[in-house]
């Protein structure tokens, strides 16, 4: 049993929500207090907006590689980690000890 190809529209609209929320993402790592990074996220979803109506293949494939670079230039060297999540500060700490069955 296979699954009906996935169309153009639908992959570029995945790929695009790919790289907002990758965007996002990363300028978390830059921006920790929120009320900072909330003008940030403006910016960024300004950025996206910009573009919303282009729809020469070509434009999109340069926009698509121009922000794929600025997202590669702007990766923090040591991005934030969740405290509880994996490789967090507090990532297993006091977890119970194991019980062995005798």
């Amino acid at each position: 049993m296979s699954s009906a190809p996935v169309s153009f529209q639908t992959a570029h609209r995945l790929y695009v929500k790919s790289l907002y929320k990758r965007s996002l993402k990363l300028s978390l790592d830059w921006y920790i207090r929120r009320d900072l990074w909330r003008q940030k996220a403006l910016d960024i979803r300004h950025q996206f907006e910009l573009n919303k109506n282009v729809t020469s293949p070509k434009e999109l494939q340069q926009i698509f590689a121009k922000t794929e670079k600025q997202l590669e230039e702007f990766a923090h060297p040591d991005p934030y980690k969740l405290p509880m999540g994996p490789e967090g500060t507090k990532w297993e700490r006091n977890i119970p000890p194991r019980m062995f069955d005798h």
